[in-house]
C-alpha cells in the first residue's frame, strides 16, 4: 500500500504551541498530509502547525478532543484519503513509531491499529498509568476482548470503517468510544508497542470533569454495548 497517498496524519490540538511544529515536521518523514485541528487555542498552536506545513481546521470555541479527531478525520476522508494515523498534539507519540503500525495494518488487514504503551511504563506518572489500567481493564471486560491500552490516542484507523460506526463522545472519551464501537461492530483491533514521552506541562485531562464524563459514558455504553449483541472477536 501506498501509504503517503492513502494515509492522512490527524492532530487535534489545545494550546500545544510548545511541541506542534516540531511534532508536523517530525510526521512529515513519514506522512506528507497532516491536518492539525486546533480545538479553540488562544496561543500560537495554529501559526506554528502551519509554518511547519500543516493544514489548519480552527475550531472557534474549545469543543473537546472528540469533537476535534471527528472534525479531522471527516475532513481526511473528504480529501479521498481511506486512513488516518491520529496522535495527540503535546509531543508524547514519537513518529519514529508510525512505521509499525502502518505495517501492523498492512500485515494483519485490521481496521484500527492502537499504540500500546503499557509495555513499559516506568516512565509514566502514576496517576496516569493507574489510570490507563484500570479503565483498560473495566473496557476489556465489557467487551470480553483483552485491551492492553484503551486509552493511547496513538491510532491508525480506516475511515470507511469508522464512517459507518456510531460514535457518542465529544471529548477525551472518544478513545473508549471508538474501541466499543469497533468491537460491537466485529472489527478487529490490533495493538502495537510505541514509545511515549511525557512531558513536564500539565495534562489537558481534568481528573475531575473527565473521570466523571467517562464513567457516565461508560454507563450508557454498557448498555448500548449488550443491545448491539455484538461478534466477539478473539
Amino acid at each position: 500500500m501506498n501509504w503517503q497517498q492513502a494515509c492522512a496524519a490527524v492532530i487535534p490540538c489545545f494550546n500545544e504551541a510548545e511541541h506542534i511544529g516540531k511534532l508536523v515536521t517530525a510526521v512529515q518523514g513519514h506522512l506528507p498530509k497532516i491536518v492539525v485541528v486546533d480545538d479553540g487555542s488562544d496561543d500560537a498552536t495554529a501559526d506554528l502547525a502551519s509554518a511547519a506545513g500543516a493544514e489548519i481546521l480552527r475550531l472557534e470555541k474549545n469543543s473537546g478532543k472528540g469533537v476535534a479527531l471527528q472534525t479531522g478525520w471527516n475532513h481526511a476522508r473528504a480529501l479521498g484519503f481511506t486512513w488516518a494515523l491520529l496522535l495527540d498534539g503535546d509531543g508524547q507519540h514519537l513518529a519514529d513509531d508510525i512505521p509499525a503500525l502502518l505495517d501492523c495494518a498492512e500485515r494483519r488487514g485490521s481496521p484500527l491499529v492502537v499504540g500500546n504503551r503499557m509495555n513499559d511504563t516506568a516512565r509514566m506518572p502514576w496517576l496516569r498509568r493507574w489510570a490507563n489500567r484500570w479503565m483498560s481493564r473495566r473496557i476489556s471486560k465489557m467487551t470480553g476482548v483483552k485491551l492492553p491500552d484503551s486509552q493511547c490516542g496513538f491510532r491508525l484507523v480506516h475511515l470507511e470503517t469508522l464512517a459507518k460506526l456510531p460514535l457518542r463522545a465529544n471529548r477525551f472519551e472518544i478513545e473508549s468510544a471508538m474501541l466499543v464501537a469497533f468491537i460491537a461492530a466485529g472489527k478487529t483491533v490490533e495493538f502495537v508497542p510505541v514509545q511515549t514521552v511525557y512531558q513536564d506541562s500539565t495534562s489537558k485531562i481534568n481528573p475531575v470533569t473527565d473521570t466523571w464524563r467517562w464513567l457516565c459514558w461508560r454507563l450508557a455504553q454498557g448498555f448500548f454495548f449488550r443491545a448491539c449483541k455484538p461478534m466477539r472477536v478473539p
